[in-house]
């Protein structure tokens, strides 16, 4: 929970204890604990709403896409993965015409090619 161990979560407890002093503790918990519900309440309509108007060619957007890390591995590194656990196939994937060269050999020149 957000990297807070036994240890800050007490000296927390123990400042708010302070600050807020024990008769105005709980009521003060209960308002945080209303704010934060309404806070997720607003962000999972907002997000309701957005998949709602984008329409149907973005049915599968996830808001958390948009973050540049996740973004750069679902685009990138998924498609690496897929190549690299996928089987490797006896056809070539891309047919030549060209015979392969041998070592030491010179590829043809094309005078037109240039």
């Amino acid at each position: 929970m957000f990297g807070l161990g036994w240890p800050e979560l007490l000296a927390l407890v123990v400042i708010a204890l302070l600050v807020f002093g024990p008769e105005k503790l709980p009521q003060a918990a209960s308002q945080a604990g209303r704010t934060l519900r309404q806070l997720r309440q607003m962000a999972n309509s907002a997000k309701a709403d957005l998949q709602a108007n984008l329409g149907p060619e973005f049915s599968n957007f996830d808001p958390a896409d948009l973050n540049p890390k996740a973004f750069v591995r679902k685009h990138l590194f998924d498609d690496l993965e897929k190549d690299w656990n996928s089987e490797p196939s006896d056809k070539p994937d891309s047919v030549s015409t060209q015979p392969e060269l041998g070592v030491g050999e010179i590829p043809p020149y094309d005078n037109e090619a240039t």
